[in-house]
């Protein structure tokens, strides 16, 4: 088989990878199975695809169709060929504004569609959670729907025409047919004749088109996904009196791409809905209550009517990112059902939302009813639409599962069922997770199970039969929007009946005779409780670290909390900073969601004494620039920067390090050298900076910093501004008192001048290098050292303060990893502030007040650390640079700068490097006029914006100090 993937690869324009490292990180998707493929294909033409089925059929295997793999039922995970098509089929084909359509290849993410559409006052409206990575193809397959399916439908509503590729390697083009034109598809002598004419010759039978009547959901239910859509195609002529004319275009959405293989989609478009909206929260303080409020409130014409439970809310709670989305929240609701009413006026849309709470207030279902408007909305959709991936940050192996998340019922049977449902969860001993689209008649409702445990994996076969039963018996969906998969197909017989089942048999062999499409799902399923993501009651691999990861109970674990949902897989456009190389590479291996993958899969598989110990990992971890944003956007906030700096130490055990590894781990020393004639040593680099380069595989475009040392200044010979002395600690870093000691020196005088009674600490190196190049144990003796002389100089009311955001806050992360006496690296770490956050903090006291700042006018371009982005917040130094009064800063929108410390300077990253850069910043900072300040709190970030685009870029403080009287 080798032999004949490497002529496989070989005919292909794209690539084929069957490299453990590949089969290993597309073993799963955002479901709880597992299966090790045989290869991954990244085809780049039809051709490609054309010859990946030739293979497929010759050799007896399946293809397993994926874009951006965020399946939650395991549609795209298999032992076949992964066929990735989210790197090289992304192109909007074409676009007629007339007919409201466009066409796509399958690899366009949904946000990005509507992007492009936004100018020209159209969308396309399905609109799942994970708009910002999913991709029409994979909506295709699915029929997803979202939050919008109420007022815009499903995806199958909007599928106008498909082109595939068919099972035989001969191309069809589905869309809408006349019954002549149906009639000529019959009497065709190709596959695709064959096709037309088994579904005319099953459908068109009056006892056959009653049993689908009779045994499919109810035709009401708009987000069903059971099975293939046979009820769908039996409404529309030639099966009906129905105008619709045929269209295979509604059976092929949500076959899960067992049928055959989409090239091009034509989807038709809505015109954008009314621009303002408003949204009620109203809040419940049961379940059965939150139930009761449905119908009433789906009666005033909603956009959108989503729930949350207790459990999601709570989650929410301990989420960096989600914390400030909770501005809305009263009390403790035991659900929130999220409304909005839209209209052509704000006027408008707040009278609709004023006669909802009075229906909601009449009905007496809620004890709270917030209104939401503008950006709160957005807040509040974004808390909603985390939920998903929050429910992964629970610690340990209990995770509420997804296997019964996706029924739907009709809306007049939704509180009969919730009803029965809590009922049998509690008759389970669950407690189970409800949230998500309560208008379309869909809860999304999880179990929180053990799947590592074989009475817990019971529980998942049990609880799926029992919930199966019951949505049977409302005759709803056991899908309504997540797809069958594995999870599910197994259930489809008895959701529709037997001689229905048979029918979806015939189609799939009609269409796949030698089932090279997506084996396994929809018929002859695998079996729903094998092939999970862990093995059952196997004794957990011992796993010794250097950090700490007991708060997580292990780096296995740690790892094990990215569930697959693939936000690491969003581009610059949709916001954030994660993942900075994936948005350069687009390769899925270079995604946040790889790397834990793979650490798991090699943690919990190896044979190896050191299980760090493999250039697989090596690989994976390769292109992490650490910029720590997995910590805080990631929903299950899986720091892949801690893992990999572990992964490094362990790594380095076995096999070394580099000699540009060392200088870079140990560049305080060389700089501190260099530092006893610092004259001597940039004359130096400009003479021989070509050799350093050279020797140490640095990047031959990059500039090297030269030794700028601190200085202090015993006396500061300006007025003070303010009287109070508040004691502070400036703590002058190994970068500031090195490279940028006039940073420093500015922040002292700053500091001083607004009245504060400074004690400045240098010489103190806070093992960010080290950390960062994995050298853990010089990284933990610095950690311990720091952490003994600052809690020895400051009391515990003292800030300390620093003004490079990656050593600061190492103070404030890797310390309470690494430091033995937790409680006091604790106490150091509450303490450790960013200068800006010390500000802040500082004016919201009124100890510092905007009247200590001259008027003149200023622009100001604001680039923010990532580490800042994580673990604190621009808004800090977008705060204290609105001090002045007409000062006028914006904060780039830009994700992280590239460099990255000395990621930037590897002559083997400084593409990438340099492509992280131009997404957003590089093009922000050259379109900033001359006269307009650069702002970037990071010694790395200046560096690169320097070495970018020739701009030179301030960092805050010395900003603020120019700007005081």
């Amino acid at each position: 088989m080798t032999d004949a993937l490497k002529n496989l690869a070989s005919q292909l324009d794209g690539t084929l990878e069957y490299d453990a490292l590949h089969k290993a990180i597309y073993a799963t998707d955002a479901s709880v199975y597992r299966k090790i493929p045989l290869a991954v294909a990244f085809p780049k033409t039809e051709e490609d695809i054309g010859k990946i089925i030739a293979f497929a059929v010759a050799h007896k295997t399946t293809l397993i169709p994926r874009t951006a793999g965020t399946s939650l039922a395991g549609q795209v995970v298999g032992e076949g060929i992964i066929v990735d098509v989210s790197k090289h089929f992304t192109e909007i084909i074409s676009f007629d504004r007339e007919r409201k359509e466009v066409t796509v290849q399958p690899g366009v993410i949904r946000d990005e569609l509507n992007r492009f559409l936004k100018p020209h006052g159209l969308f396309f409206g399905p609109n799942t959670s994970t708009a910002n990575r999913c991709m029409m193809g994979g909506m295709v397959g699915n029929n997803s729907s979202g939050t919008t399916s109420i007022k815009y439908g499903v995806t199958r509503d909007k599928v106008v025409r498909l082109k595939t590729i068919l099972s035989d390697g001969t191309t069809a083009v589905f869309e809408d047919l006349e019954e002549d034109r149906f009639r000529e598809k019959c009497n065709s002598n190709t596959l695709e004749g064959s096709i037309y004419k088994t579904l005319w010759e099953s459908l068109s039978k009056a006892e056959v088109q009653e049993e689908i009547k009779n045994q499919f959901p109810k035709p009401e239910i708009h987000r069903r996904n059971t099975g293939y859509a046979l009820d769908a195609l039996i409404a529309r002529a030639p099966f009906s009196a129905s105008s619709k004319p045929f269209n295979m275009c509604q059976l092929l959405s949500g076959s899960e791409g067992t049928l055959a293989f989409t090239t091009e989609i034509t989807l038709q478009l809505d015109e954008l809905p009314p621009q303002y909206g408003v949204v009620v929260a109203s809040h419940h303080s049961s379940i059965s209550q939150c139930m009761k409020a449905v119908v009433p409130a789906m009666q005033h014409n909603l956009y959108t009517c989503e729930m949350m439970d207790k459990v999601i809310l709570d989650c929410t709670k301990n989420n960096r990112e989600q914390q400030k989305n909770r501005f809305f929240v009263a009390g403790d609701p035991k659900a929130i059902l999220m409304l909005e009413v839209r209209d052509h006026t704000l006027e408008g849309a707040r009278a609709k939302a004023q006669a909802l709470v009075a229906t909601l207030e009449k009905e007496e279902v809620s004890y709270a009813n917030p209104m939401l408007e503008g950006t709160q909305i957005d807040q509040a959709m974004e808390l909603r639409k985390a939920g998903l991936g929050l429910l992964g940050n629970m610690i340990g192996d209990k995770k509420a599962v997804a296997c019964i998340e996706d029924t739907a019922v009709a809306l007049e049977d939704l509180e009969s069922y919730i009803e029965e449902f809590s009922a049998l969860m509690e008759g389970y001993g669950q407690d189970a997770v409800y949230y998500a689209h309560a208008g379309a008649g869909e809860i999304h409702l999880r179990p929180i199970l053990n799947l590592k445990k074989s009475e817990d994996v019971a529980l998942f076969r049990a609880i799926t039969t029992d919930v199966a039963t019951l949505v049977k018996k409302y005759k709803g969906s056991m899908s309504g929007e997540h797809g069958d998969g594995i999870v599910r197909a197994e259930f489809i017989a008895q959701m529709i009946g037997e001689k229905n089942y048979e029918l979806l048999r015939e189609v799939k062999k009609t269409f796949d005779p030698h089932n090279v499409f997506n084996a396994g799902k929809i018929v002859d399923a695998f079996p729903m409780d094998v092939s999970l993501r862990y093995k059952i009651d196997r004794e957990e691999p011992k796993i010794g670290t250097l950090l700490d990861f007991q708060d997580q109970e292990g780096i296995l674990k740690t790892a094990e909390k990215c569930n697959g949902s693939g936000d690491c897989r969003k581009l610059p456009e949709a916001g954030g900073t994660m993942c900075p190389s994936y948005r350069a590479t687009r390769d899925e291996k270079d995604s946040t969601r790889a790397r834990a993958n793979a650490l798991r899969e090699f943690l919990t598989t190896s044979e190896k004494e050191n299980k760090f110990n493999h250039n697989e990992l090596k690989e994976v971890f390769d292109l992490c620039l650490s910029c720590k944003a997995c910590a805080s956007e990631c929903p299950s906030n899986v720091d892949v920067a801690t893992l990999k700096a572990e992964f490094e130490y362990q790594y380095q055990k076995e096999n070394g390090s580099s000699l540009r590894i060392k200088a870079f781990a140990n560049n305080t020393k060389l700089n501190r050298l260099g530092a006893k004639f610092p004259t001597f040593y940039n004359f130096g680099l400009r003479t021989s900076g070509g050799l350093a380069k050279a020797l140490l595989g640095i990047a031959p475009q990059r500039s090297l910093p030269k030794i700028n040392l601190y200085q202090h200044l015993y006396k500061v010979r300006t007025s003070v501004k303010a009287g109070h002395g508040k004691k502070v600690v400036l703590f002058i870093d190994e970068f500031t008192q090195f490279l940028d000691g006039n940073i420093g020196q500015d922040a002292y005088v700053l500091l001083v001048r607004l009245g504060y009674d400074v004690t400045v600490v240098k010489d103190l190196d806070s093992g960010r290098s080290f950390i960062s190049k994995g050298f853990l144990e010089e990284a933990k003796q610095h950690a311990i050292k720091n952490v003994e002389h600052l809690s020895s100089i400051a009391s515990d009311d003292v800030a300390i303060v620093g003004v490079e955001p990656s050593a600061v806050l190492t103070l404030r992360d890797e310390y309470l990893r690494l430091v033995d006496d937790v409680d006091k690296a604790k106490k150091i770490a509450y303490r450790a502030m960013l200068i800006e956050e010390f500000l802040h903090s500082e004016v919201k006291q009124g100890r510092i007040k905007r009247e200590h700042f001259f008027a003149k006018a200023k622009t100001l371009k604001i680039h923010a650390h990532c580490h800042q982005k994580a673990l604190s917040s621009v808004e800090h130094t977008f705060a204290i640079l609105n001090l002045p009064e007409n000062y006028k800063p914006t904060i780039i929108p830009s994700g992280c700068c590239g460099m990255a410390g000395s990621f930037g300077y590897e002559k083997e990253h400084y593409e990438v490097s340099m492509k992280i850069g131009e997404q957003t910043l590089f093009p922000a900072v050259r379109k900033a006029p001359e006269d307009v300040i650069i702002v970037a709190n990071g010694t790395s970030c200046r560096h690169q914006i320097k070495d970018g685009t020739q701009r030179e870029a301030v960092h805050p403080v010395t900003v603020l100090l120019e700007a005081l009287l």
